[in-house]
């Protein structure tokens, strides 16, 4: 009987046919080998069906999908990933950033190390589309940045990190366990389509340990196709974002009532500011008073809390609450 690989690597496609070699070549040339590759299309329009094609005889491929109708959500195509995977743990490299050669071997030892590992993070820069990397801190490591890997209780992690923020920014970035993601079949994520890895990673959180690597081994692709760039430009986000923080706070029974009232008041704000139409703004208002309960003196309570806190110290902030 065949082996089963350790790591099964995932990439999920849609019109990055100018990307897909490239992508590819990155994973290939990784110094842990003991993976399978799995290539999926959601029914791309370019030439990215040819060029996938081109490994069909890989030996690492052992899959190749393409879809006859675009699903309309990349989380769809990751959970289909994790349900065709073999592998221990995956690795979900979107089909347009890149990876260090040593990704793969830096995060299984670490997950191999602990046990309970969910989610194991790598630190990330950015590219632009010709490939050119940005020197701007999307980590935010602080005083970690050059420390050894940190490794967290995925329940703690989630009420004191992504419950504030999706501080886990690029699924390229992160190894994980197949079986805990296998859970999550029937999880809202997969109804989503701007915000689906947040909650993805906090249920993943949930059940097992995070760990942090504070090293960048992932180049995370910055261009206008981007989906995540386009709910920027369009607030449409927003309405998901509303509803993540409610299945945290479902799913958070230790969480501090001022805690509470600052995050909602961060979702105020960031309503206040998204640049889109005063129709689509009072929408959104609306849905963050019916989910969260929330108003604008949250969001005035979040605005004195940034001022006061150079104040008190001890004051309540998402950087301070970060572990």
């Amino acid at each position: 009987m065949e082996k089963n690989p350790l790591v099964s690597v995932i990439v999920p496609n849609y019109n990055y046919a100018r990307y897909l070699d490239a992508r590819i070549d990155s994973i290939l040339r990784q110094t842990w080998t003991d993976f399978e590759l799995i290539l999926l299309d959601d029914a791309s329009t370019d030439t990215s069906r040819e060029i996938l094609e081109k490994y069909r005889n890989h030996p690492r491929v052992s899959r190749i999908e393409f879809n006859t109708r675009n699903t309309g959500s990349p989380f769809q195509q990751w959970m289909k990933g994790i349900l065709l995977a073999r592998g221990k743990y995956i690795w979900i490299a979107e089909a347009d950033d890149l990876a260090d050669p040593d990704f793969l071997e830096t995060t299984v030892a670490l997950c191999e190390a602990h046990e309970r590992t969910a989610v194991c993070v790598v630190g990330s820069r950015l590219i632009d589309g010709a490939g050119r990397v940005s020197n701007k801190d999307i980590n935010h490591w602080g005083r970690r940045k050059g420390k050894q890997p940190g490794c967290f209780d995925g329940k703690s992690y989630a009420l004191h990190n992504l419950y504030w923020k999706n501080y886990l920014i690029n699924a390229s970035g992160i190894l994980f366990r197949r079986e805990y993601a296998a859970r999550l079949a029937h999880s809202a994520f997969l109804q989503m389509r701007y915000c689906g890895d947040w909650l993805f990673w906090f249920q993943m959180a949930l059940q097992g340990e995070v760990i942090e690597v504070y090293r960048t081994l992932n180049y995370f692709r910055q261009h206008g196709a981007k989906v995540t760039v386009q709910s920027l430009q369009r607030g449409q986000g927003i309405a998901e974002d509303i509803q993540v923080v409610r299945y945290m706070e479902e799913h958070l029974p230790n969480l501090a009532p001022y805690k509470k009232r600052l995050r909602r008041g961060l979702l105020y704000r960031k309503i206040k500011r998204t640049p889109t139409d005063e129709s689509q703004r009072q929408v959104l208002y609306q849905q963050l008073s019916a989910e969260l309960q929330a108003t604008d003196a949250d969001y005035r309570l979040e605005r004195w809390n940034q001022y006061l806190r150079w104040l008190w110290p001890w004051l309540t902030t998402r950087q301070r609450d970060r572990l």
